[in-house]
């Protein structure tokens, strides 16, 4: 008993001095900020730096000028509008002091020394270190490569969002080599506009890699041995520019499994004519699709007498063949070119198979070989899975990751919204990498694949709520409201199907634990709980209701709210229908016969919810949107009869 009361009148008077201290003491205050992805290790320090109107900018030899550009805007953006440039360390900090440069250069070394920070000599990796001194500090960006450097950047870009940058020390390096998305699917492919602006996000997300691979794409499919018309093949090229300028690595996917002749020669010089092309308009990496293809035939009759009867074990030596051919010519063309990337026919599981024992024994072991897990949209991926990949393909894979992709029937009407989940920490010990499929939708995918990219940077610190909100702050520019109101609309679209019976993501989980609330306190028939699960129903319809308004106000770009459009407008609809069975409940509960023309109302307009339909042609699958389907549907047909409607004298 003294002890407690010696530990209550110790918080007060701790609570005493922090109300009477000083201003400035407590703005010495610091807190860890939130980085996504997260850093490999971060650490505070003492004190924090406030940028203000001017800032001392010094780059190191070495550095690239476009990241000093990049620093620059970074900077203007936050509000300095006086950038002075300087080749040397001050002795004094009278202003914020940013420093950056590789990590092999004397200043950057004489900078982290006084930082008392170190490097980071992993592939890709930086160090951030900022120093709170006299009435500016100093701020080191330190990149082991360019690529380290850049992401060095986009790690500052978030910390000067906050008025204050905390003292800090960040060593940080990806856990997975390959990182990004492959825009792999089936239907509408996004346009040059959709890729530039998914680029720029890949850069800003510290991801590498972007596989140009739309199936709807008839030159690199149909017409495989087609060249480019020369408007399309530029257009490729100012892709393969704002990719390298994002620092993530253009690679082209070629399929040409539905007619290729594996033996012979001419179909072999016409792939590499088709890479030569895209060589010539600055793209220097390679893929080879062979998905979705039938390899239990020839597509020759040459094929046969080469590698024997048609079958899964001559499918995979005649693949084998081709591609090592392919292997072998980037690197005459270029001996430092990045290994050829391929996705097999059976790309969807680890078990053990002929056609795998022969791409075991035959394929270079350069070629990197695609996976998409247990199966084509695996519910769940562990460790052992990946082990048994690696050992089922005699390498490690690059994991094909089939979310949030919404091509397939059962995902016809959603967007996939949830986090990025159920992928065990630790698989960068047995993955190369891993590629996001992502939707029709390029906006809406900067969700799940938000936390993808996090994931394949930092897999064991990685924590997909977190992710999943600062997507959508992110999407949101920063402003709170549109913040909270896409985190509506991502509940409602969290269910995502696989090609089991069962979903790997529930559906709208925060919505039907309240909805699950209010039945359970209208049937405890307690008068004060069901006043106030009514009253949080009521804040719940206006949410979802509000919701819509706000996000096609709020986000940063509005090509989501374009491409979300369908789903808005339905969810608004919902909302509204949510709102009218609040009504008729609170009207049933007092007693109100007022109650059944809510109800009627609400019926109403969830028949036009229902009724929305998909932007036409937007998606492979065209049909009614879904909004919290199986949850907020079958509350507002099962609300009449939760509450008796008496009329009270």
């Amino acid at each position: 008993m003294q002890r407690s009361t010696q530990w209550k009148a110790g918080l007060a008077a701790a609570a005493i001095a922090l109300t009477s201290a000083s201003p400035s003491a407590i703005a010495r205050t610091t807190t860890l900020p939130a980085i996504f992805p997260a850093p490999a290790a971060i650490s505070l320090s003492d004190g924090a730096i406030t940028l203000g109107r001017s800032a001392l900018l010094i780059a190191a030899p070495g550095t690239e000028p476009a990241t000093v550009a990049l620093v620059r805007s970074i900077l203007a953006d936050a509000g300095v509008t006086e950038i002075v440039s300087a080749s040397r360390l001050p002795a004094t900090f009278d202003r914020p002091t940013i420093v950056i440069g590789p990590d092999t250069a004397a200043i950057i070394r004489d900078a982290l020394a006084r930082s008392k920070a170190g490097t980071d000599d992993q592939a890709e990796g930086y160090s951030l270190a900022a120093l709170a001194s006299g009435d500016g500090g100093l701020i080191t960006l330190a990149g082991h490569d360019a690529d380290g450097l850049f992401h060095a950047a986009q790690t500052l870009r978030q910390l000067v969002e906050q008025p204050q940058i905390p003292a800090l020390v960040i060593r940080d390096h990806p856990a997975m080599p390959i990182r990004g998305t492959i825009e792999g699917f089936y239907g509408k492919p996004w346009s040059m506009t959709d890729r530039t602006k998914h680029l720029d996000f890949l850069g800003r997300m510290k991801a590498n890699t972007y596989v140009y691979s739309p199936k709807d794409d008839p030159f690199a499919r149909d017409k495989w041995r087609e060249a480019y018309p020369a408007e399309t093949l530029n257009a490729l090229g100012t892709l393969a520019a704002r990719a390298k300028a994002n620092h993530v690595n253009f690679v082209y996917a070629i399929s040409p499994g539905p007619s290729i002749c594996f033996s012979n020669p001419a179909d072999e010089q016409a792939l590499l004519r088709k890479f030569a092309a895209l060589r010539g308009i600055g793209v220097h990496s390679f893929y080879v699709a062979l998905d979705d293809i039938e390899y239990q035939k020839w597509n020759c009759d040459a094929d046969k007498a080469a590698f024997g009867p048609s079958g899964a074990e001559a499918a995979g030596v005649a693949q084998s063949k081709l591609l090592n051919a392919v292997q072998a010519d980037l690197l005459k063309q270029d001996p430092a070119s990045r290994p050829l990337i391929m996705v097999p026919t059976e790309y969807y599981d680890a078990k053990e198979s002929p056609y795998k024992a022969a791409l075991r024994a035959h394929l270079d072991p350069r070629i990197v070989v695609q996976w998409t897990g247990t199966d084509v949209v695996p519910p769940a991926i562990s460790i052992p899975d990946a082990k048994a990949a690696t050992k089922a393909f005699g390498r490690k894979t690059l994991l094909w990751d089939n979310y949030p992709v919404n091509d397939y029937a059962s995902s016809a009407g959603r967007l996939l919204l949830a986090p990025y989940a159920k992928r065990e920490a630790g698989l960068s010990s047995e993955l190369t990498g891993i590629l996001s499929n992502p939707m029709n939708q390029e906006a809406p995918s900067r969700v799940a694949v938000t936390g993808v990219l996090a994931f394949g940077w930092n897999d064991k610190g990685y924590d997909a709520d977190r992710t999943w909100h600062y997507a959508a702050r992110d999407l949101a520019g920063g402003d709170a409201r549109a913040a909270a109101a896409l985190l509506e609309l991502f509940d409602t679209q969290h269910l995502a199907p696989t090609f089991g019976s069962q979903p790997w993501q529930e559906q709208a989980p925060k919505l039907k634990a309240l909805l699950d609330h209010v039945r359970e306190a209208l049937a405890n028939g307690d008068e004060a709980e069901r006043r106030a699960a009514l009253a949080e129903l009521h804040a719940k319809a206006d949410a979802l209701a509000d919701a819509p308004d706000t996000i096609r106000a709020g986000v940063a770009d509005p090509a989501f709210a374009e491409q979300a459009a369908p789903w808005l407008d339905a969810m608004q609809l919902w909302g509204r229908a949510l709102q009218q069975s609040a009504a008729g409940l609170d009207a049933a509960d007092r007693g109100n016969p007022a109650a059944s023309r809510y109800f009627a109302d609400a019926k109403r307009i969830a028949a036009q919810a229902a009724a929305v339909q998909s932007i036409p042609g937007a998606v492979r699958f065209d049909g009614p949107i879904k909004i919290a389907d199986g949850v907020l549907d079958r509350f507002i047909v099962d609300a009449p009869s939760l509450i008796a409607v008496t009329a009270k004298p």
